[in-house]
């Protein structure tokens, strides 16, 4: 059977009151940095994009979806929105769109980007058979956009001011034209931003107009404390309104958005039930790939009693086994040395292949990457050895302030500049 694309609450203002999405949170890393998202994944409390409970594998999305299914018939799209950007999690991304067309060729796929990273894999969303992309595009001039993105990666290599908005923009308007080209339907995402680009929105819409886009969705910033807009507050409604209107006379505008979460679930704007947030904790905390019986986990450590080493600074790691209620310390083990990139983190897996998880005070979003398709997940915490060994044996979240929440900013390969580990 046919993904019946009119189903899709986002798209189709009617579809909204009986048709729902299910949003899987596979994609943790994020490629830009704007100054008004912080990406707090375990913040239960609040409704924004770039939150969630928990960030899951593949194969533990899919048994998440399997059940969020079973309990709710209405649930007909599938969206991957984060908590970071799809692209920079291309992996696991694609892997999940995989396994749940395969699993259920009949529903409707989604993803939500920034648009920086998306054009390489735009031939295998069509292949997918994904039918609905949503982009968030701020400004069509590097000057506004200079303002918002405090820096961008590109293939790792960070990027700043005019520089990176250029390159961003220049993938954005690419990235609208390709998905066009191969008939997936475009919407974009315009946050308004009090003082930078409130008057700026017609110019966006008549832009990517130009680049075929179907869709204008323009939505207030909210207001994230500890950021550098933190403090801009909401545009005024009035404001808002006229932004609209403007974008309006260029393309059909979606008037119905709720700012949905990474994890959110249901028709949009109904909260997330208790018992469906703890199924999704509850998958978190499943075995990252199906039979993963692998007794051991790799910490770093200075003294062997605190989890409190960067990855990428460890030259050893000590190795821990369950034994009973307690946890012993089998041996320790030479990491390879730094450099190589990619070759680096590979031969730490294979060194690791009988370690089910590592344990770290922080890690770059590259060697997370690479040691996750090696099956093996990189936790980030600080903190006592014991108490993350036995959220990992028993399946349980590590807590805060224990888990660390946010992308590494400290250690001698990684400064907070994007780059990440080398």
């Amino acid at each position: 059977m046919a993904p019946d694309l009119t189903t899709h609450p986002c798209f189709n203002a009617e579809a909204r009151h009986r048709f729902g999405r299910v949003h899987l949170p596979v994609a943790p890393d994020c490629n830009i940095q704007c100054n008004f998202c912080d990406r707090r994944f375990s913040c239960v409390n609040e409704s924004r994009p770039g939150v969630t409970a928990a960030v899951l594998t593949p194969q533990q999305a899919l048994e998440y979806l399997r059940g969020a299914l079973a309990r709710d018939d209405r649930l007909k799209v599938v969206g991957i929105a984060g908590p970071g950007d799809p692209f920079a999690n291309p992996d696991a991304t694609l892997e999940t769109l995989r396994l749940v067309r395969r699993e259920c060729p009949q529903m409707v796929l989604c993803v939500a980007s920034n648009g920086l990273a998306i054009a390489p894999y735009i031939p295998e969303l069509a292949d997918l058979n994904v039918s609905h992309v949503t982009l968030t595009i701020n400004a069509v001039d590097p000057r506004i956009g200079s303002r918002i993105y405090l820096w961008i990666r590109d293939r790792r290599i960070p990027c700043h001011g005019l520089e990176g908005a250029q390159i961003l923009l220049d993938r954005q308007l690419a990235a609208v034209r390709e998905l066009r080209a191969r008939n997936i339907i475009v919407k974009i995402n315009t946050i308004l931003i009090p003082g930078i680009n409130e008057h700026h929105v017609g110019q966006i819409a008549r832009t990517v107009t130009e680049c075929g886009a179907d869709l204008f969705n323009c939505i207030p910033m909210v207001s994230v404390p500890e950021t550098p807009f933190g403090s801009l507050g909401e545009v005024a409604p009035h404001v808002l309104a006229a932004a609209r209107a403007e974008a309006e006379t260029h393309l059909p505008l979606m008037q119905h958005c709720t700012r949905c979460r990474a994890d959110a679930i249901g028709l949009l704007g109904e909260p997330i039930p208790a018992p469906v947030r703890e199924s999704l904790l509850h998958a978190a905390r499943q075995p990252a790939e199906p039979k993963d019986d692998r007794p051991y986990v790799a910490v770093g450590t200075l003294e062997g009693v605190l989890v409190n080493l960067h990855l990428g600074e460890a030259r050893e790691l000590h190795i821990f086994a369950a034994n009973g209620n307690s946890y012993e310390l089998v041996e320790t083990r030479e990491t390879p040395q730094p450099g190589g990139r990619q070759l680096r983190w590979d031969a730490l897996a294979e060194r690791l292949s009988d370690c089910r998880a590592i344990l770290v005070s922080s890690a770059g979003p590259y060697p997370r990457e690479v040691l996750r398709q090696h099956g093996i997940q990189v936790h980030m915490m600080e903190g006592l050895i014991d108490e993350g060994l036995e959220a990992v044996y028993q399946g349980t979240e590590i807590r805060a302030p224990v888990r660390r929440q946010h992308e590494c900013s400290a250690g001698v390969t990684c400064g907070g500049s994007g780059q990440g580990c080398g």
